[in-house]
């Protein structure tokens, strides 16, 4: 790990051991991780039966039912209505608001919450992404050493009439700077009922087959909030599934599938909580020079303005957030 990485994990009071990472010298774009069998995007580990793992073969997702207990998800709810009331504080924690009440007057409440971001922290929420039966259905797509990388708390507000609660249709991989891209997967499980009335996952199966497409903000109208880059293109008539989803049903998928959300047209406050895995076999890439080099730059940019570090690096960056949730920390 670099000395501005050094840093940057004292900053922001993380304690986990110093971990290395290797650079490549390689494209930002996808990069093909070919395994010596049939299925590619997933591992025979007895779990996946074959017809789950042809359909994630073929679609790039997987929605398991029932998977959270409802117990967990209150005890993930409570953790989060204490974090907007500020009662406790999270090292590294990012509190986001939506672009469309950003600058209206605070009010230490989930309604002036949008997301949280990189709770790893915070051991109520960071709970979720060791939970063992999610575990057991990561490793099936990353094997047995899982780095969790990337956490996140959704607060879906009602839109205020600007669409501003829309996500656009994006590739999740264009937030990573690691590879291979088959080896990463995420988690998104739902706190409550998800439907279309509320924003619910729109996904495009079978894009995962593609590469990284390049994003950017989308030019909406009412705003776009920050970091939510969209793909600049896709096919508008490609297939979409709306995944709606009961409490605790999860999702598993991939990170070049493009998959946005809607506009929250209820009242109500959509919740999810998400993670992204990794291999701790996969390794970071340089992104200058390839389509990922927009959001390189913002992220370090940020970094920079919130912790006074002035030559972190991208990989930096997600150096300092993983966690080891299984295995060994072979890499990342």
């Amino acid at each position: 790990m670099s000395r501005a990485a050094d840093r940057l994990k004292v900053v922001v009071n993380h304690l986990d051991r110093p971990s290395s990472f290797v650079q490549a010298s390689t494209s930002g774009q996808n990069v093909a991780y070919y395994q010596p069998q049939a299925l590619r995007y997933s591992f025979d580990n007895d779990l996946l039966s074959t017809e789950q793992r042809i359909s994630y073969e073929e679609d790039g997702f997987l929605l398991i039912k029932g998977l959270v207990s409802g117990e967990d998800i209150d005890r993930f709810r409570a953790a989060f209505e204490r974090i907007c009331r500020r009662e406790v504080q999270v090292p590294g924690l990012v509190v986001m608001r939506d672009v469309s009440i950003a600058k209206s007057e605070f009010v230490p409440d989930q309604k002036a919450i949008s997301k949280l971001q990189d709770f790893q922290e915070e051991p109520e929420l960071f709970r979720y992404c060791s939970l063992p039966q999610i575990l057991n259905y990561v490793e099936c797509f990353t094997g047995p050493n899982i780095m969790a990388m990337h956490t996140m708390l959704i607060n879906k507000p009602p839109d205020t009439g600007n669409k501003t609660s829309r996500h656009p249709m994006h590739q999740d991989l264009h937030y990573f700077p690691f590879r291979p891209a088959d080896r990463i997967v995420c988690s998104w499980t739902a706190m409550e009922k998800v439907n279309r009335q509320n924003g619910c996952l729109v996904v495009l199966p079978g894009s995962h087959h593609g590469t990284l497409k390049e994003h950017d903000y989308p030019e909406w109208e009412g705003g776009v909030n920050k970091m939510y880059h969209g793909v600049r293109d896709h096919d508008p008539n490609h297939p979409r599934v709306h995944l709606e989803m009961e409490k605790g049903d999860t999702v598993f998928f991939h990170p070049l599938l493009i998959h946005g959300s809607g506009k929250n047209q209820t009242q109500g406050f959509r919740k999810a909580i998400s993670c992204h895995y990794a291999s701790a076999d996969c390794y970071y890439i340089d992104v200058r020079g390839t389509t990922q080099e927009n959001i390189g730059q913002e992220v370090k940019e940020i970094a920079a303005r919130k912790y006074a570090v002035d030559d972190v690096t991208f990989e930096d960056t997600w150096a300092v957030r993983g966690r080891l949730v299984q295995g060994e920390r072979t890499n990342l």
